[in-house]
């Protein structure tokens, strides 16, 4: 309760303040009055007209202070209420660079003793929000509005009712443990607070009346060049000071990879140059840092590309390193350094890099044992495609044949096998056996080798003829191992001459290489001349056709066209060696032999990896970081319902770590899986479409299926560089009007004052009127008396 005094209880200000005029103009006609009297009687003699005139004064100003105060009637205000303290935003830097060491413990440590620190104030409202990407979000355990006002000293709490919520009287300051609660939420990714001060300054609540930032100064935004213009910006005309808290000001001593850049984008088999920025902090002593650039493989140790070294001086070096990768598609750089002796912070000796690799143009390798329609109709479709640079050779004279002639008479070369598939074979993306025997033209010593280029990302299509498959005696050979069926040598015979019309299988239907055959063809395929005879599909093979009558050994239809993976590369086994007659007979006519594209378009595509002709697309949301909660986005083709099943497997081992699955409806929306933690490294992550009512089709079980790489590193961007930044942190506070301090004198911030917020308010006269009327009127008259006395009229 406070007491007070005011000049009136029902005048206006105006009125007052003209009441005061005349009074002072009165009093001061009285003095002018005297002065004149006294120049007139300046010849008397004594000090009688000298005590005279001061009496005269006296008597005035009291008859004048009596008629003011008989016309405003002064009272006396009783008013009780409670303090509102202003509203205070905390923002705290809620990035992973706060995990980092800092003045005592961690940043986030720091982050807690500072806010334990304004947690003590008293008068001001505490709002505690955790910035990071995009708008800021209330810390952990308190609502939007934190801490409170607490009422004045002497006052009542809790006399009156609070006008809002945040103005309660008596409402307590926050207590250490809740002002803490900020700092351990989860990190975020960026540490963006344009972002977080743009949010709050076009909020439509209460304005704050000033910020405190609770930082490292490792800050996306606002950046290092524009820091005060940058601030000024995100406050969009909030006249409001911004503090700043640095809670680290050292930083530890560490070597590490701050950044790897690519100039320009990555082609299979074109250098790739790969910008690698290495920094020293904290004392260590760095001189000439060892660089390696390693590919990450599905299966065995990264493969190294380059390697280098990085000076430094000044705590900064760069070494530039040419790769080239021979696969397209998703892959995984492991870039890494040998740190210096004393190096602190080791997790970012490592960083991983993704990187889409495109095709220039596919190359492709297409062999064929002899020329057939089949075999004509497909190097006219590559050779057609522009998009396709194709190598062809096909046999047109076999090593058994009588030639009466010299080779060196002849116009046809030898089959350059040994050149091909030794020195040569990295460089396609795919490669084509079309009714090829591997044993006359030596291309048996090679098989493992082509075996091992499908191992390490690249494809291959098998069709079918008279001389392929097993009888191609590719049987029992190591490329038998990567193809999607079986390849039964005990079976007879190993060549169905008998005509037939495959059957689209169920995955077939539903799987997006087939899509757009069926929409030319619609679900039944022309008549072919023969199979070859197969086993049963290999485990992971996606069987699209079968045959209508033929079964294998375990008794299900014989696939006849099948897809399959194996570690990085796909293959195709294609049984017949009739789909040119989807490109010229009765049945292509209704297409106008556009089927016979579509169909070899797809095969090759998702052979590549188009993303065209994958059942769905898979990757990380925000990237991975390890040790933190992944989530996985899925997005499926639309038109599919059923099961997606989700295999992540790490990179090198093969080793499953986690099986994730998820319903999905037709209409494509993208699914989110939790993947958990997962450790530092690269992984795939493999999606198989289960069609709805397909999980017990028999041998038909397995899908089409799609995969992305991806890597999980510790800290990631937000520990590549460890230096706090205290002077973006001074630049922000200095901006603003504000003030930059240590976490320990953050509570002795400079803060906008309390505003005492009246609940109740009593207003009382000091005297009745008749009183001040009494008063006044006995001034007027002793003055009266006292001026006839002095000789005034």
């Amino acid at each position: 309760m406070t007491r007070s005094f005011a000049p009136s209880g029902d005048l206006s200000s105006p009125i007052v303040a003209v009441a005061c005029v005349v009074a002072a103009l009165s009093f001061g006609l009285l003095v002018l009055e005297l002065v004149r009297a006294r120049g007139r009687a300046a010849g008397a003699v004594g000090a009688a007209p000298a005590r005279a005139a001061l009496g005269t004064a006296l008597t005035g100003a009291l008859a004048v202070l009596g008629l003011l105060a008989a016309i405003l009637r002064p009272v006396a205000v009783t008013s009780r209420g409670s303090l509102v303290g202003p509203k205070v935003v905390v923002l705290v830097d809620g990035s992973r660079s706060m995990d980092l060491p800092g003045v005592a413990g961690t940043r986030r440590d720091s982050a807690e003793r500072a806010l334990e620190e304004l947690g003590k104030r008293a008068d001001v409202r505490l709002s505690r929000y955790v910035f990071g990407e995009g708008a800021p979000l209330p810390a952990d355990g308190q609502a939007s509005e934190g801490g409170g006002s607490a009422p004045a000293p002497g006052v009542s709490a809790g006399a009156a009712p609070a006008p809002d919520r945040d103005a309660g009287a008596g409402a307590p300051a926050a207590a250490p443990a809740s002002a803490a609660a900020p700092a351990r939420g989860r990190p975020q990714r960026r540490s963006d607070l344009s972002a977080a001060l743009e949010a709050l300054a076009r909020a439509a609540d209460e304005r704050p009346s000033a910020f405190v930032v609770v930082s490292d100064g490792r800050l996306d935004r606002p950046g290092p060049d524009d820091t005060a213009a940058a601030t000024r910006a995100a406050l969009e005309g909030l006249d409001v000071p911004v503090h700043t808290v640095a809670v680290a000001t050292e930083s530890v001593r560490d070597a590490g990879v701050r950044a790897v850049r690519t100039s320009g984008a990555a082609v299979a088999h074109q250098p790739l140059s790969l910008r690698i920025d290495i920094g020293c902090s904290g004392g260590l002593a760095c001189d000439a840092v060892p660089v390696v650039a390693r590919e990450l493989r599905e299966q065995g140790a990264p493969t190294t590309l380059a390697t280098g070294t990085a000076h430094v001086e000044g705590g900064v070096g760069t070494v530039e390193l040419g790769v080239t990768l021979d696969r397209a598609g998703t892959r995984i750089l492991e870039v890494s350094i040998k740190a210096p002796d004393g190096d602190e912070l080791p997790e970012n000796d490592v960083r991983y890099i993704t990187l889409d690799v495109a095709r220039d143009r596919i190359r492709v390798l297409h062999v064929a044992g002899r020329p057939t329609y089949d075999v004509r109709a497909l190097r006219m479709w590559l050779k057609a495609d522009a998009s396709v640079d194709v190598v062809a050779f096909f046999i047109l004279r076999t090593p058994g044949d009588e030639v009466n002639a010299s080779s060196d008479e002849l116009a046809l070369i030898p089959f350059p096998v040994d050149e091909l598939f030794s020195v040569h074979l990295s460089s396609f993306d795919a490669v084509v056996l079309q009714d090829f025997d591997a044993a006359p033209y030596g291309l048996t010593k090679h098989l493992p080798a082509l075996a091992q280029y499908v191992d390490k990302g690249g494809g291959l299509i098998m069709v079918g003829g008279p001389n392929a498959f097993v009888s191609g005696n590719y049987a029992r050979t190591r490329l038998a191992r990567v193809l999607p069926v079986d390849l039964d040598i005990g079976r007879a015979p190993k060549v169905d001459l008998g005509a037939f019309v495959p059957r689209i299988t169920a995955a077939g239907r539903a799987a997006p290489v087939l899509a757009p055959l069926l929409a030319l063809i619609g679900d039944e395929m022309p008549e072919m001349p023969g199979t070859n005879v197969v086993g049963d599909p290999l485990p992971g093979a996606t069987v699209l056709m079968t045959h209508p009558t033929r079964t294998t050994a375990s008794g299900a239809p014989m696939p006849v066209l099948s897809l399959g993976e194996h570690e990085s590369g796909r293959t195709i086994a294609l049984t017949l060696d009739g789909s040119h007659r989807l490109l010229f007979s009765a049945f292509a006519s209704s297409s106008a032999g556009r089927a016979h594209g579509a169909f070899w378009d797809a095969l090759l595509g998702w052979l590549m990896r188009d993303p065209r002709f994958e059942p769905a697309a898979i990757e990380p949301r925000g990237g991975c970081l390890a040790g933190e909660e992944t989530a996985l986005v899925l997005r499926p083709l639309a038109g599919q319902r059923g099961e997606a099943r989700v295999t992540i497997a790490r990179l090198g081992s093969g080793a499953v770590v986690k099986t994730l699955t998820a319903p999905i409806g037709e209409g494509g929306e993208p699914v989110e899986l939790a993947a958990g933690r997962l450790e530092p490294g690269g992984y795939s992550a493999t999606v198989e479409i289960v069609p709805e009512g397909a999980a017990g089709d028999g041998g038909d079980q397995k899908r089409a299926t799609t995969r992305r790489d991806f890597a999980c590193e510790r800290g990631g961007d937000e520990w590549a560089d460890p230096r706090p930044d205290v002077a973006r942190l001074e630049a922000i506070a200095r901006a603003t009007g504000g003030a930059s301090v240590l976490p320990s004198a953050a509570g002795s911030l400079s803060l906008p004052a309390a505003t005492q917020v009246a609940a109740e308010r009593h207003v009382a006269p000091l005297l009745p009127p008749w009183a001040w009327t009494l008063a006044a009127a006995a001034a007027l008259g002793a003055h009266w008396i006292v001026r006839r006395r002095g000789g005034l009229a």
